[in-house]
């Protein structure tokens, strides 16, 4: 947390005019937070404040020592708390979900053939060949349809993804409706 000290003197650093520190302040703030929105982080002004927090700590360092524009040490210092974010948010495991039934996994398996067969006959196909297989016999299978189709890991994954957009929504839609109510 900043105290009144540490924010004038990141003020200061910012300009020796009070009016255009404000400014460049608001400025600067709001740059973090469209930054961090647009690299998904989702705690956007947390992360704000906290760069904000991590730079004032240093303001009066800085305002001896440092030559450029405040906007780049700041935007250096956020790309260190988005990483962090990052760390954090990835060490978040949820648990795998429940094994179904057996009655439910007739009605996943009714609602899988159902959603494939509204993909295209390629997308199809591509979705039931790649899932196939686990761990290392997965990544050579993944080898060789990028070979086979003649695309790199990249544009294959691309595809798949494009199908799994339009499968998604759709098994989970049949499965809602299959539910007992």
């Amino acid at each position: 947390m900043l105290n009144q000290d540490e924010f004038d003197q990141l003020l200061a650093w910012l300009d020796s005019d009070p009016e255009k520190a404000a400014r460049k302040y608001e400025s600067i703030r709001r740059d973090l937070i469209k930054g961090f929105l647009s690299n998904h982080c989702h705690e956007a002004e947390d992360l704000t404040d906290e760069t904000i927090n991590r730079v004032a700590k240093h303001a009066s360092e800085l305002r001896a020592s440092y030559e450029g524009e405040p906007e780049r040490y700041f935007h250096g210092v956020a790309k260190y708390v988005r990483h962090e974010y990052y760390r954090r948010v990835k060490r978040v495991i949820q648990p795998p979900p429940e094994a179904p039934e057996s009655d439910e996994l007739d009605v996943y398996l009714k609602c899988l053939e159902e959603c494939l067969a509204k993909l295209t006959p390629k997308q199809a196909k591509l979705i039931k060949v790649y899932y196939q297989e686990q761990k290392k016999a997965k990544i050579e299978l993944h080898k060789a349809i990028s070979k086979t189709l003649n695309v790199k890991a990249g544009a294959l994954r691309g595809r798949v993804f494009r199908a799994r957009e339009k499968l998604i929504p759709c098994f989970e839609d049949c499965v809602k409706r299959a539910a007992p109510q």
